[in-house]
């Protein structure tokens, strides 16, 4: 049976994260016991903007989300994600 090592306590969050970076928790963790944890509940963390746009623009979308029947707001979160994932893989962020 393997032995694993103690993890360390840390200050903050930044002191682990570096920890982690440079170390394996296969040394630390016995994985063969990890269980499945699902978390129903959990809701994306979101934020307000306030997005300005050309007028022409806004009724275009309304009217391709109106086509979709999803709301605009829906649409337009759908599209920056798409095109998010899409530039985020020929780019690295």
């Amino acid at each position: 049976m393997k032995k694993f090592k103690s993890i360390p306590k840390f200050k903050n969050e930044d002191a682990e994260r570096e920890f982690w970076s440079k170390h394996s928790s296969v040394d630390y963790v016995d994985w063969s016991k990890a269980k499945k944890t699902i978390f129903p509940n959990l809701k994306l963390t979101t934020e307000s903007i306030s997005l300005r746009l050309p007028l022409t623009l806004l009724s275009k979308i309304k009217v391709l989300a109106n086509k979709e029947d999803v709301p605009y707001q829906s649409l337009m979160k759908m599209f920056l994600s798409d095109r998010v994932k899409m530039e985020s893989s020929t780019i690295s962020l």
